[in-house]
């Protein structure tokens, strides 16, 4: 993939300077990148790079370098983009705070200081003027959504999407992610979590079109109606045609949606996506030489049954944890986890076995991996498996070179995927499962890791 970077150049219609930048993906496939609003100056390949991905409806996708979802990033780092967008929104809401937004953005250039940068976040959080609600947005957006919502403090909920669906209980609100590979989101926090007329913060890692904000948004608020909606995202590339949506749904609803990021720009796509089925494994796995190692740590977490709100005889088998955000939690919640955390991270630290550590979080859970993953002592890198098929290439300007999918062990009907893992970066891997504990579910994703030629499989189990 050849990046080409113009000069900035003056626009007469919004008197803002702007870059471009064209991205040649794979074959024809082009994207063109119009930055225009970058205040602390980012370079664009700090925060993301590009691929095709297998879906017609969208031929890209931008693969961030700081989420901690395709590619592997320090914890603290993906930790800190949360924490930047919440002292964006305090900024916003004309609060004033110790911390500063350029402290944070130090941790994405020098990762040796993003632990002391986010420590130093914990033990003094922001604190909101009114009480909010954030909702982080599945798959990916649902650490960044957490980690947001966690460094304030005060009257402050979180609750999170999913693509799951909970055939033991209804879901508050249900809305379309039009371009997703898996286009349904749910909420299935108890129906009085929702209730209040608090601003509402939407989390996601980018708005392109912002048609999944505006979805939810409308959603909302037909049933839980306020007044106050804010987006959060890293990268904002509304086309002025999409922000004149917004403004029409402002119009329609009385109310007011405003927006932050840490850049805006717009984009514009030539070429044809690339035509194929879902991209295949490159590993090979004749005689795997990997030890698996499991390692139960229910213990030190909540988990979440539906019996606590429906009758007796309805209890998942395999319960959720109760502080992911799936189910809604609220800043008091936050302290409780915190211990967790801990005690599980003191726990696993003890089970490494070389320097060089790869944590995998999976599908939607990945805030309390990353946690763990930070508190799991130096050499640790993070990332999480995905539902988004991407196509691989061996250039070194593309974003992903190797691809490994496997069954998903909640549900098999549902392909998964996870990048960029080899042998000679890791000497182990430690693979966080919130639910699934049954080895014959788990086979298709142990397969997967043993082709990747790392030798020491960790199989942290959260599940009671």
């Amino acid at each position: 993939m050849n990046i080409k970077t113009s000069l900035p150049f003056s626009s007469d219609k919004m008197n803002l300077p702007k870059e471009k930048h064209l991205y040649n993906i794979l074959e024809d496939l082009e994207v063109t990148i119009e930055v225009t609003r970058n205040p602390f100056q980012l370079p664009l390949d700090l925060l993301f790079e590009m691929a095709a991905r297998i879906n017609k409806k969208r031929s890209f996708l931008f693969v961030s370098k700081v989420l901690g979802k395709h590619l592997p990033v320090n914890p603290h780092v993906s930790l800190l983009s949360g924490a930047a967008l919440g002292i964006l929104y305090q900024q916003q809401c004309g609060g004033r705070s110790e911390h500063r937004i350029e402290d944070i953005i130090e941790g994405f250039y020098q990762e040796d200081k993003a632990e002391e940068i986010y420590r130093n976040l914990k033990s003094r959080p922001l604190a909101v003027k009114e009480p909010t609600l954030f909702i982080g947005f599945a798959e990916t957006a649902t650490a960044l959504g957490h980690s947001m919502f966690d460094i304030f403090s005060g009257p402050t909920k979180y609750v999170h999407t999913t693509r799951d669906c909970i055939a033991e209980v209804e879901p508050v609100l249900q809305f379309e992610e039009e371009h997703s590979h898996a286009t349904a989101h749910r909420c299935y926090a108890q129906s009085d979590f929702f209730t209040g007329d608090e601003p509402v913060v939407l989390i996601d890692d980018e708005i392109t079109t912002g048609r999944t904000a505006l979805n939810i948004i409308q959603d909302l608020h037909q049933k839980y109606p306020r007044n106050q909606y804010v987006i959060a995202s890293l990268l904002d590339w509304r086309s002025d045609q999409d922000i004149l949506r917004f403004h029409e749904v402002e119009q329609q609803l009385g109310i007011t949606i405003s927006t932050l990021s840490l850049i805006q720009g717009s984009i514009s796509v030539s070429g044809s996506p690339i035509e194929a089925g879902a991209p295949a494994n490159e590993g090979t796995l004749k005689e795997s030489k990997a030890q698996i190692y499991n390692h139960p740590v229910g213990h030190f977490f909540e988990h979440y049954r539906y019996s606590s709100l429906h009758s007796a005889d309805q209890v998942n088998t395999l319960p959720y944890l109760k502080s992911t955000g799936r189910f809604g939690m609220t800043g008091a919640d936050i302290s409780g986890l915190d211990q967790q955390v801990d005690a599980c991270a003191s726990y696993l630290e003890q089970k490494r076995m070389g320097s060089r550590t790869l944590c995998l979080g999976t599908g939607e859970f990945m805030y309390i991996p990353m946690r763990i993953a930070a508190q799991m002592g130096q050499g640790i890198s993070y990332q999480s498996t995905t539902r988004s098929p991407i196509h691989p290439s061996p250039e070194d300007t593309y974003a992903i070179h190797h691809v490994y999918p496997f069954d998903c062990p909640e549900d098999g009907s549902i392909p998964n995927f996870f990048y960029n893992i080899t042998g000679d970066l890791y000497d182990e891997i430690f693979v966080f499962m919130e639910r699934e504990k049954d080895r014959l579910r788990l086979t298709p994703l142990l397969q997967a890791l043993e082709s990747t030629k790392v030798n020491r499989i960790h199989i942290v189990d959260l599940a009671t």
